[in-house]
């Protein structure tokens, strides 16, 4: 069974469980806290503009270096980079139930996003490493579950917490499973292996991407608040683009790159994060524009609104794991390909949407929209996780899971830009809120937010059909000269 012990073997769906239990934890402290950021602000007596601190300080932190637990584990052992993450995130996690001021907390959120960028950037090569290829396709479907779960659930399930107690306990929940999880690694998690050769970490190479990603989600995210135009973020900008030269100059120079370039060379590799890329950048888009829509349009109220958007997770709930499943029998590239295909028909449909449309047609939309996503994610992952060797999964996750953030960034940054953009343009003047009693103006940027992510969604979606196409064009070629030689 591919080198999988017979006691791993036989452990596979529990390993799984704690692994997918702190991937949905990770991936819930991104959004959970979105809910409770007013609440917090008047606790804690700092604006609305500081108090941002606490949701990009612990997205800035994961994505600045997670590839480097991911060479870590490649290194050193997946197992023992995954436990260290769990104790990182519990103690991060209580720290920040203790809190009684805005720096402390994000201090204590960049020590819980430590542990977080641990666990994203070694569950998938564990998941990868424990089952074998005829399961690997369901495991890693279920792993896309917690992940788009723990990232829609949050802003209903903060917004329960908040309600019936104080916010401190939206962190403090994790303490216990975060006990747990650790007790459970302990138990059934293989020995830790790292590569055989004493290896070491590209220094050089951390500290420049580090200062890339920072950089550039700092004028991403601060963008949106000065404008695109500011000397600051431009300056940004700037910093992270020559930051990334000299960490791709470094990394083709240094004989054990912290990010082996070569790992792009396989073009299915690198169409598949690339394609993920897209999808990210595309259903971020519904994710921040669906509240607004509902609450400011439709005026239904924020617990309304919380059962309108778990829709979606409870439809990718079903449908990830099946996609997994189906990956297994069927292989993964068709089904990346219909995935993309119904996310793009989805985001189409919830282009029409206006302020008189019928909760039970956006309803029918989300559905549609979230069966493609569930039916891409899985076979996606699939797909980056076996193109790789044994002793590159680390850094391959790791990939993955920073594509996801840069993904999800850039998606909320674009889809908010055209937005205003389209409805500053409609009411002929500068706005960067919803219009008290303009819902057309709304719906007008709201049109082309959701045209513009269908657009992207679509490009995945060709790109894919010509990888098929392409793929089925050369085994025929190959048949056809085996009947020659015959």
């Amino acid at each position: 069974m591919e080198n999988v012990n017979e006691k791993i073997y036989k452990n596979r769906w529990l390993i799984l469980f704690n692994v997918v239990l702190m991937t949905f934890m990770s991936c819930l402290d991104s959004s959970i806290v979105n809910v409770a950021l007013p609440v917090m602000s008047k606790k804690l007596s700092v604006n609305m503009a500081s108090i941002e601190w606490v949701v990009t300080s612990y997205l800035i932190t994961i994505s600045s270096i997670i590839l480097i637990f991911g060479r870590l584990g490649d290194i050193k052992g997946k197992t023992k980079v995954f436990s260290f993450g769990i104790i990182m995130f519990t103690i991060g996690s209580l720290m920040c139930g203790l809190s009684n001021s805005l720096w402390f907390l994000v201090l204590a959120r960049i020590i819980q996003a430590v542990g977080a960028s641990a666990t994203m950037s070694t569950s998938q090569g564990i998941i990868t490493n424990v089952f074998p290829a005829n399961e690997r396709g369901k495991a890693l479907g279920m792993s896309g579950t917690a992940v788009a779960l723990g990232t829609m659930v949050g802003p209903p399930l903060g917004g329960f917490i908040v309600y019936l107690v104080s916010w401190k306990y939206i962190f403090l929940i994790n303490v216990p499973i975060g006990l747990v999880a650790f007790a459970m690694s302990y138990k059934i998690l293989p020995k830790a292996q790292g590569n055989k050769s004493e290896e070491k970490l590209d220094l050089k190479g951390a500290a420049l991407f580090t200062i890339f990603v920072v950089m550039l989600f700092v004028a991403i995210i601060k963008g949106q608040q000065l404008g695109y135009g500011s000397p600051i973020i431009l300056g940004s900008f700037l910093i992270a683009i020559l930051a990334f030269i000299a960490f791709i100059f470094v990394e083709k120079t240094v004989a054990e790159p912290m990010l082996d370039l070569s790992i792009f060379k396989n073009k299915l590799f690198s169409l598949s994060i690339f394609c993920g890329f897209i999808s990210f950048i595309a259903i971020s888009c519904p994710n921040i524009i669906q509240p607004f829509y509902l609450q400011d349009v439709m005026k239904l109220s924020s617990s309304v609104t919380g059962l309108f958007m778990m829709v979606s997770p409870i439809i990718l709930a079903f449908v990830a794991p099946i996609s997994g499943h189906l990956s297994d029998k069927i292989g993964s590239e068709i089904l990346t390909f219909i995935g993309l295909v119904a996310s793009s028909l989805g985001l189409f449909l919830m282009s029409t949407l206006n302020q008189n449309s019928s909760m039970i047609i956006l309803v029918i939309f989300l559905i549609a929209l979230s069966l493609g996503n569930g039916m891409f994610q899985s076979p996606n992952n699939s797909l980056v996780m076996s193109t790789v060797p044994k002793n590159k999964l680390g850094i391959a996750g790791s990939i993955n899971a920073l594509v996801r953030n840069l993904g999800m960034n850039f998606g909320i940054s674009l889809s908010t830009a055209i937005l205003y953009n389209r409805m500053s343009y409609k009411i002929g003047y500068q706005v960067a809120n919803f219009v008290e009693g303009r819902e057309d103006v709304f719906v007008y940027g709201m049109r082309y937010s959701y045209i513009a992510a269908c657009v992207i969604c679509a490009t995945g979606a060709v790109i894919t059909a010509f990888r098929l196409y392409n793929n089925r064009a050369s085994k025929k070629n190959v048949f056809e000269n085996v009947e020659k030689v015959s």
